[in-house]
């Protein structure tokens, strides 16, 4: 019977300390955290002065883009969640990459064509802050972000490259 009793005990104490220290949370300065309950992040709701405004886009377009403006929590703390919450933190200052970064090969330029069919090596960096009003895009609307961003802004470069030929022929 003090077996049963002692277990209970210690499976109580490790209960509680397990829910205690894991229930306080703190968002430094340069960060912004959204919490989510059972994986559904709290969201603001569609009139609230939070949500930013959509650019001029295309019905399709407005479809996909249209993400929930999220409850986002500032820096501060200690703040409580409950066991079933999970905190979503995310550095929000500015950050800088190379342009030449990519997760799946190593390279150091990007190669790009110009119209006149001469090949040209870029190099550089690319700085970005994530955007505090778009928080539910950042984490839940892509896999990984910095992938995505890194990708479209190559695809726009080499874009803008693909038209430039030499003024003097």
């Amino acid at each position: 019977m003090t077996i049963l009793i002692s277990f209970l005990c210690g499976l109580c104490v490790y209960i509680l300390l397990r829910v205690v220290l894991t229930a306080f949370y703190i968002v430094r300065p340069n960060e912004r955290a959204v919490i989510t309950s059972f994986g559904r992040a709290q969201r603001l709701p569609d009139n609230a002065p939070g949500k930013p405004e959509l650019p001029p886009l295309s019905d399709e377009e407005h479809e996909r883009y249209n993400y929930p403006a999220v409850q986002v929590v500032r820096p501060g703390g200690p703040y409580f969640k409950w066991p079933w919450q999970s905190v979503h933190k995310v550095n929000v200052s500015t950050q800088a990459v190379d342009l030449v970064w990519d997760p799946s090969k190593t390279q150091s330029t990007i190669e790009a064509v110009t119209k006149d069919n001469l090949t040209t090596g870029v190099n550089g960096q690319i700085r970005f802050r994530v955007s505090e009003s778009n928080l539910y895009a950042y984490l839940f609307g892509v896999a990984s972000p910095l992938e995505h961003v890194m990708g479209y802004f190559v695809s726009i470069l080499r874009e803008r490259i693909a038209v430039f030929a030499d003024p003097k022929g």
